[in-house]
């Protein structure tokens, strides 16, 4: 005997669903709108499949490296088809960089190599991509001298990528606790750092290496949230004051479009628009001259709301 499903069962069944796909976000207060439309629903079917049949996290990861860095390899062709197969890869590559964390939260398979690979996977993608720039510049005629703005722009991206990735997980860190975020700190990681062998784990040795510095940097430019930091670890062993929380994410949530322009959409939407223009030299100038001022001006907001919840902490009024 076939069994039929009522529309009250239907409903159900959807609810769950939604309720699924919500669950493996971060946090609908750092997705981005283009991400929640197109990239998370993506990554969610990709996650899916990948808990199906039993794949992690980290392997989904390293596969997003390579489908990005052949995007940039594809970027360095002048013909605009072969270009277009580069930014439909670059997609797919994003669209795999979301399905792992959100394996990863679906299946509570978090690990610190996967913080490490997912932290890093954009640089490679964007390290092939000024590679490849550089040199389709150059063969267009442009002079060697096109290296100096294209290394710059790259910097400036992986600054640019690390600060929004922190601030990012301050964000969830004070709104979720220590199990919605990813947030560290380089005095536990040099730590671990200095635990490891080189002899009998030079490959992971590497690899906190990079990411200590990469978490140094981050601290190396929010001092005043460093300080924020310290005082809400010391004072609040416990857990976080409900008010705390409630201040906190009403003055700080504004500041996470300012992340979400610095990151990826952003960049690769003007990308792509030049690509299609053949102009590709201004992707560097709207790297340094665009989006670095929104940078500062990020680091500078963020570091005025760590100020003022220190003072705040320091003088008592979040006691209760």
């Amino acid at each position: 005997m076939e069994t039929t499903t009522t529309p009250k069962q239907e409903t159900e069944e959807v609810k769950k669903d939604i309720s699924a796909f919500e669950n493996s976000l971060k946090s609908n207060d750092t997705e981005e709108q283009i991400d929640i439309w197109f990239y998370r629903p993506i990554g969610y079917q990709i996650a899916l499949f990948c808990a199906r049949v039993g794949i992690r996290p980290n392997p989904v990861t390293i596969i997003s490296i390579f489908f990005g860095v052949a995007a940039g390899i594809l970027f360095y062709f002048q013909d605009l088809w072969i270009n277009v197969i580069g930014m439909l890869s670059l997609m797919f590559a994003n669209s795999l960089d979301s399905a792992d964390g959100q394996l990863a939260r679906m299946t509570n398979d978090k690990s610190r190599l996967g913080r490490i690979l997912d932290g890093v996977a954009g640089d490679f993608w964007f390290i092939a991509i000024h590679i490849a720039l550089c040199l389709r510049l150059m063969d267009e005629g442009w002079s060697a001298w096109i290296w100096v703005p294209g290394v710059v722009a790259g910097f400036s991206h992986m600054i640019q990528s690390a600060m929004a990735d922190y601030y990012r997980n301050v964000h969830l860190f004070f709104i979720k606790g220590t199990s919605g975020s990813e947030l560290d700190n380089s005095r536990d990681l040099q730590k671990e750092y200095d635990a490891m062998s080189w002899t009998s784990q030079f490959g992971m040795k590497l690899i906190a290496r990079l990411y200590l510095n990469y978490t140094k940097e981050q601290e190396f430019f929010s001092p005043k949230l460093q300080k924020l930091l310290k005082v809400v670890k010391e004072k609040y062993r416990n857990g976080l004051p409900g008010r705390l929380v409630t201040d906190f994410r009403a003055q700080n949530k504004p500041l996470m479009k300012y992340t979400n322009i610095v990151q990826f959409n952003t960049r690769v939407i003007f990308l792509f628009v030049w690509l299609f223009l053949d102009q590709s030299w201004i992707y560097f100038l709207f790297d340094i001259f665009v989006l670095n001022p929104i940078l500062i001006y990020m680091i500078v907001k963020q570091e005025k709301v760590s100020g003022h919840f220190y003072k705040e902490i320091t003088a008592g009024n979040y006691n209760g």
